[in-house]
């Protein structure tokens, strides 16, 4: 599980949150021998429930990607890589191959996209990854508000980053939205989960989501593990 996050489609952003390839043209590697780098960013797309595909319906994604989820590659401490993310339960680190079973494309292969900081700003992830470290065990933030000391999944990548680039922002943050992109209405889905929660929904505030991560300029997208919907 991840973050729950919406962003417009056409040019508004959201959050990006609960958990709910073909080879792509300038991935530097092949599935069988890529192994990621620590501070890479693995955007995933996921399958698990009616947040996720809300999620998905007001985002976009690199190159039309439905992006739900995001984590950061570590080091674990015995040597194996790790992925630091913020789900339900909280910012925790889970196992590389973990991450990556969580869902599939027809192929069996994981939904799962690696984007890479770009030289300028590659400096940056040592520092960013021992933030993220820092801030294991902290709650999920289920109601997207930056600055509170919770963490939803793609607030994490962009607090840690901007922590290590001495408070200066990486990423953008833009006007989060949680309504269909046709018809303007707030989706159910969203609806309910606000409702349940007895808290606003917050339309407009700022906020981030996977996708408008994995559209950043600040990033390359390296490789890709399967296909993403939306591909």
């Amino acid at each position: 599980m991840a973050g729950r996050a919406a962003r417009g489609a056409r040019g508004r952003a959201a959050v990006g949150v609960v958990l709910c390839a073909a080879a792509l043209s300038g991935c530097v590697a092949g599935l069988r021998r890529f192994e990621p780098e620590v501070g890479d960013l693995l955007l995933q797309d996921l399958d698990l429930g009616p947040l996720c595909d809300a999620i998905e319906d007001v985002t976009e994604g690199y190159r039309g990607a439905r992006f739900s989820h995001v984590g950061i590659v570590a080091r674990g401490g015995d040597g194996r890589l790790v992925v630091l993310e913020a789900v339900s339960a909280g910012v925790q680190a889970t196992r590389l191959d973990e991450f990556l079973a969580r869902s599939h494309d027809a192929a069996g292969r994981p939904k799962v996209v690696v984007g890479r900081l770009r030289p300028a700003f590659r400096g940056l992830t040592p520092r960013a990854v021992k933030r993220a470290e820092a801030l294991l065990g902290k709650p999920y933030d289920r109601v997207f508000a930056i600055g509170n000391d919770r963490y939803y999944c793609s607030e994490l990548v962009y607090e840690v980053f901007r922590f290590a680039n001495d408070g200066r922002p990486v990423f953008d943050l833009a006007p989060m939205t949680f309504r269909a992109p046709r018809t303007g209405v707030t989706l159910p889905a969203w609806a309910g989960y606000f409702e349940e929660l007895g808290a606003p929904i917050p339309e407009g505030r700022p906020g981030i989501n996977p996708g408008a991560i994995s559209r950043s300029p600040k990033i390359e997208i390296v490789q890709a593990y399967g296909t993403p919907d939306g591909w």
